[in-house]
Parts: C-alpha cells; structure tokens; sequence
C-alpha cells in the first residue's frame, strides 16, 4: 500500500474513533491511533471509549480481524462527566492544561467548573489535580461505548480539540514574562496546605 493510500486510510479510521482524546489507546490522541494503525498495523482493539462496537468498526475498515476490547487499555463503560468540588478547588489551573477540548472553565486561584456539553469523559483532568476535586459521573446509565455516544458528539469534540491544539501551538503576541518557577511552587504549595486544613477541620 503506498503511503498516500496509507494517509486515506488513516483519515477514515480517525473519522470511525470517538474523538475523546484520552490517550487511552497508548496513543497522544484519536489521529495519532489511526496513523499508528494505518502505517505501523497497531492493532484496532486499543479504544475503550468505542466499545467493541468501535472495534468491530476499525476492523472493517482496516480489512483486518475484530478482537476482544484490550483489557490493558481498559474497559468499556458508560460516558462520564467531570464535576469539580467546588468546596476543594485551589484554583491551580492544572486541569485547564490537561483537558483536551477546554471543557474546564476558571482561572488562576478562582474556582473552576466543567461545561457539560464540551466534557468527553477522557480522565485527563483527575491525575493532574493535587487535591483530588475531580470526580465522574455517569452521564449515560447502562449505555456504553458508541451505544452512549453519538458522532455528532465526536465532531463536536474534535472541534474543540483542534481549537485547542491551535491555540496551543500559535505563538504569542507578546513576549512572555521569565518564569517563575520558586514563586509558583510556592504558591502551589500555599494552596495545598490551606486545602489539607480545611479538610482537617472538616
């Protein structure tokens, strides 16, 4: 297969992935999966937020056999929010970083929120908080994979995603100021405690 075929090919499988952008399949996003399937045969049984459902999708369009979902790249459930404590949050905008497709909303030292309708249920958010106010919900009972998601839904993510991808890599207006790596760590560490006493007193 030539490698243009190889690139119409990978379009199609990025197209049949659910664009939640969790990293889940080893992969740092859906495109990169489908490249990695495409071009270097990875299998298509590594996207838990498809489903066997999306499995069995990337297997026709990859012409290759549909196996069971990989349990190390874990299992299929139901679609998951985000929801921020607010009673916790520190305001560290780590999770603003993290989420893919800026489903967060907040700012430095305020609390954040997460916009419902922009949440993929990607996880990525609940590593990266250093006081554990992330928690998901169940956003679709016992619906799971495609069953709890639509490509309506995915579009959207992928909108979102690619505005954020843009927004990330465009350089800045104005040159940024000399980091301050002491000052934030001090103010990071500020938060902590003033967190963990509150939870002390509560």
């Amino acid at each position: 297969m030539t490698d243009a075929a190889r690139s119409a090919l990978a379009a199609r499988l990025d197209a049949a992935l659910p664009q939640t952008q969790c990293t889940r399949c080893g992969y740092p996003d859906c495109a990169a999966y489908a490249h990695a399937i495409a071009f270097d045969d990875a299998a298509v049984n590594r996207c838990p937020p498809g489903g066997q459902e999306g499995v069995v999708r990337l297997a026709v369009i990859a012409r290759t056999a549909a196996a069971p979902l990989d349990a190390a790249c874990g299992a299929e459930s139901p679609r998951t929010l985000a929801v921020v404590d607010e009673a916790w949050c520190i305001g560290c905008t780590l999770c603003l970083d993290a989420c893919p497709t800026d489903a967060i909303l907040g700012a430095n030292k305020r609390m954040h929120t997460v916009i419902e309708a922009h949440c993929t249920g990607c996880e990525l958010c609940i590593p990266v908080c250093p006081v554990d106010c992330i928690s998901l919900e169940n956003t679709s009972g016992e619906r799971t994979g495609w069953d709890a998601w639509s490509h309506e839904q995915a579009q959207a993510a992928l909108a979102r995603y690619r505005i954020h991808r843009a927004r990330r890599d465009e350089p800045a207006a104005v040159p940024a100021p000399a980091p301050e790596p002491d000052r934030k760590r001090s103010a990071v560490e500020a938060a902590l405690a003033r967190a963990r006493a509150r939870r002390g007193e509560a």
